[in-house]
């Protein structure tokens, strides 16, 4: 069984398991060093409360292994963007196609949406099917690419930003709530 909830500090380093091979190996992330578990740590508690960190376990048991996370951060510094986020997801290696992504990625847009946010933005680093049909499931749609924008492991890499309309963009927009008010949304 699979379960959904809020990342803690103490899976930490679990994530940052998930995620160093996709630093070292490939170039999916433009990261060239892995960050540890207290890196990891200050980029949970750098959120503030505000954007979510959200793992897929395996089970409810407090000591279930992490398969996976998801999270949401500011899509940009200016004041203008605070309406948008950028959303990442990274499975373990072992549980890949296996649903686990889908399943946790939902309960991100959901939560997000719940949020009151209204566009959320998926970068991936091309080519990358598995990514792009992760993302387009979510209803996330292509909108537009930088070519050669990234170099990594010898070679330019292109960026290509989905999009995902989370709420209606409403004038004026509607502030959006903090994630530690909202909690974990799977509808």
């Amino acid at each position: 069984m699979v379960a959904i909830r809020a990342a803690r500090p103490e899976d930490a380093a679990a994530i940052a398991a998930i995620y160093a091979p996709y630093v070292l190996t490939g170039t999916v992330s433009f990261e060239t060093e892995a960050p540890d578990a207290a890196a990891m740590r200050d980029r949970m508690t750098a959120s503030d409360g505000l954007y979510p960190w959200l793992v897929a376990t395996t089970g409810d048991e407090p000591d279930a292994g992490v398969l996976a996370y998801a999270y949401a951060t500011k899509f940009r510094d200016r004041p203008a963007y605070k309406y948008a986020v950028e959303t990442s997801l990274y499975v373990a290696g072992a549980v890949q196609g296996q649903g686990v992504g889908r399943l946790l990625y939902e309960a991100l847009i959901d939560t997000l949406r719940a949020q009151r946010f209204v566009h959320a933005v998926g970068v991936i680093a091309l080519p990358n099917e598995q990514s792009i049909r992760a993302h387009e499931a979510a209803g996330f749609r292509r909108g537009g690419v930088y070519r050669e924008i990234g170099y990594k492991q010898g070679r330019w890499i292109d960026v290509g930003f989905w999009q995902c309309e989370l709420n209606n963009p409403v004038v004026p927009p509607v502030e959006p709530k903090r994630f530690a008010d909202v909690g974990v949304v799977r509808d």
